[in-house]
């Protein structure tokens, strides 16, 4: 019997941003999810970046699973053409369906969604309910305001430093493509 193709999680934004680079990190993710033979699982609509990861990885032959909640099937224009389509009653059980159907995460620059998603599988992972990788795109320094966040959340007490050793951050994706495939191999 032959085992499921490994399944890669996107959290990023449902618009483009204001720098190209971040539409062409998406694309090269999609396309990389595609090289590598694996499935992609993201929030399941049509545009922004979200849009591009889903539209680089189907052109490029890769499965892909969307997860949309019924009230933004129409902001995020649901993307029905994909692998597998769940629509969900609400944003909790979006990510909820998302993390149980991937093997690791994946975080392009998106904002306060891509955010509510980061912390929520960062807490579940302190709190020990998972190990899976969580890894942090920084296209062009984009999350390095995150990661000062993070600092002064540790240097005030929040938190232990070793929550740090739950992430991992790369600066590209030939180095998102190594670092996934030394975890999902």
């Amino acid at each position: 019997m032959s085992q499921p193709p490994r399944s890669v999680c996107v959290f990023c934004g449902s618009r483009m941003g204001t720098e190209p680079a971040y539409e062409t990190d998406a694309r090269a993710t999609g396309d990389m999810i595609a090289a590598k033979g694996w499935q992609l699982v993201y929030g399941a609509g049509d545009v922004g970046l979200m849009g591009t990861v889903a539209n680089a990885a189907q052109a490029a032959g890769a499965d892909t699973f969307g997860v949309i909640p019924e009230h933004l099937m129409k902001w995020e224009v649901g993307k029905r053409d994909l692998t597998s389509f769940v629509v969900t009653e609400n944003m909790h059980e979006r990510k909820k369906v998302m993390f149980m159907n991937s093997d690791a995460i994946v975080l392009l620059p998106g904002g306060a969604g891509s955010l509510d998603e980061f912390f929520e599988v960062l807490t579940w992972r302190q709190l020990r309910l998972h190990e899976k990788p969580i890894i942090l795109l920084n296209t062009k320094g984009y999350w390095e305001p995150l990661l000062t966040l993070m600092d002064h959340v540790i240097e005030q007490g929040f938190a232990d430093r070793s929550i740090l050793d739950y992430l991992t951050v790369v600066p590209d994706v030939p180095a998102l493509a190594a670092r996934l495939e030394a975890a999902l191999s």
